[in-house]
C-alpha cells in the first residue's frame, strides 16, 4: 500500500490508522527515553515504586517491539556517563514478567505442545517416532536447535561483546542495521511456508546476533523468518516461543549470580510493581506487535529506528 501524500483525506481509515501507529511510534520513543533518563537519574540507593513501575514498563515494551532495549540503554548511558545497573534481584523479576506475558498469550498453544511432548516420550511413541511425524513435537525440537547458536554466542563471546555496549556510535550503527532488516519486510508480499529446522536454526542465527546492542531480537528473527518466506502467523509465534528457553536460561544465570553476590535488599512492593508493569506491558506490547505484523506494517519501526541511529551518531561522532 503506498502512503499518500500531503494531500491524504483524513476521512480515509487507512490514512486514519496510519496516524494512529505514527503517534503511538511516536509517543512510544519519547517514553522510551524519558525512562532511561528517570533510571539513570535515580540517586535513591534501592528501587522506589514509581521508578520499579517505569523500569517494569520500559523492561516489557522494549522485550517484545523490534527496536533493541538493550540499543537505548546503551545509549541512554553514553548520553548521561552513569550507570544502568538496577541489581540482580530486580532483572530477575522484571525478566520473570515478560516470560509470563509470553506463557499467558501463548497459554493454549504452549498447553498442546507439553501435552504432545509428553504423548511423544512414551516409549512405544518413541519406537513410533511420533517426535518427528507429531507437528507440535516436531515443533519443541526446532526450538531446541534454535537455541544453539544464542548459546555457542553467549558462552564464548560474553566479554568482547560487553565491549560494544560502551561504544555508542557502534550501538548507533546496529540500530540503522535493525531499520535496514525491518524495512526490508516491506517488500515481501504473501509469505506461505511453514517453520522447519534449517529455517529455524538460521531464526535461532539471528536471536544470537541480536546479543549485539542495538540489534533488536524480535526485529531480527522475524524479519530474517518473513524473508524466508514463513507466514505471518507462523513466524511470530515461533520467535517469541524461541525466546521462551532463552528467557529461562537469563534468569537461571542471573539467580547464580544473585546466590554469589548475595541478597539485594529491595522493598518487596517495588517487586511486586516492577513485575506487574512489566507483565501487563509486556502483554499489551506482544499483542500490539501481532497486530502490526498482520496487517503489513512491521516496516514502520524501521522509520524510529533510524530516528535514534541517526540521532546518536550525529551525537557521538
Amino acid at each position: 500500500m503506498l502512503i499518500k501524500g500531503i494531500g491524504s483525506n483524513s476521512n480515509d481509515p487507512s490514512y486514519t490508522e496510519r496516524k494512529t501507529i505514527q503517534k503511538v511510534t511516536t509517543i512510544f520513543g519519547v517514553w522510551n527515553f524519558v525512562s532511561c533518563i528517570f533510571t539513570i537519574e535515580s540517586k535513591e540507593p534501592f528501587l522506589g515504586i514509581l521508578e520499579a513501575i517505569i523500569l517494569g514498563v520500559l523492561q516489557g515494551i522494549t522485550e517484545f517491539l523490534p527496536v533493541s532495549s538493550s540499543g537505548h540503554l546503551a545509549l541512554a548511558r553514553a548520553l548521561i556517563a552513569r550507570d544502568l545497573e538496577q541489581g540482580i534481584t530486580f532483572e530477575i523479576v522484571v525478566h520473570f514478567g515478560s516470560f509470563c506475558s509470553i506463557a499467558v498469550y501463548y497459554r493454549a498453544m504452549l498447553g498442546q505442545i507439553i501435552m504432545d511432548v509428553l504423548k511423544s516420550c512414551r516409549p512405544r511413541e518413541i519406537a513410533n517416532k511420533r517426535f518427528i511425524n507429531d507437528p507440535n513435537s516436531r515443533l519443541s525440537l526446532i526450538i531446541l536447535l534454535s537455541m544453539i547458536p544464542a548459546m555457542v554466542v553467549g558462552f564464548t563471546l560474553k566479554e568482547p561483546i560487553e565491549e560494544f555496549f560502551l561504544n555508542p556510535f557502534f550501538v548507533a550503527m546496529m540500530l540503522m542495521v535493525t531499520g535496514v532488516l525491518l524495512f526490508s519486510t516491506k517488500f515481501i508480499k504473501t509469505p506461505d511456508k511453514d517453520v522447519n529446522a534449517t529455517r529455524g536454526f538460521w531464526m535461532g542465527v539471528a536471536q544470537a546476533f541480536a546479543i549485539l546492542p542495538g540489534i533488536s531480537r524480535a526485529g531480527s528473527t522475524i524479519s530474517l523468518g518473513l524473508l524466508m518466506g514463513i507466514d505471518r502467523d507462523k513466524v511470530a509465534n515461533f520467535s517469541f516461543l524461541m525466546v521462551l528457553p532463552v528467557l529461562a536460561g537469563a534468569m537461571l544465570l542471573e539467580v547464580i549470580d544473585l546466590i554469589e553476590v548475595g541478597r539485594v535488599q529491595i522493598p518487596a512492593v517495588s517487586l511486586a510493581a516492577g513485575f506487574l508493569t512489566s507483565f501487563l506491558s509486556g502483554y499489551f506490547a506482544l499483542t500490539y506487535l501481532i497486530k502490526i505484523l498482520k496487517r503489513k506494517k512491521f516496516h514502520y519501526f524501521a522509520y524510529y529506528c533510524w530516528a535514534i541511529g541517526i540521532t546518536a551518531m550525529y551525537v557521538f561522532y
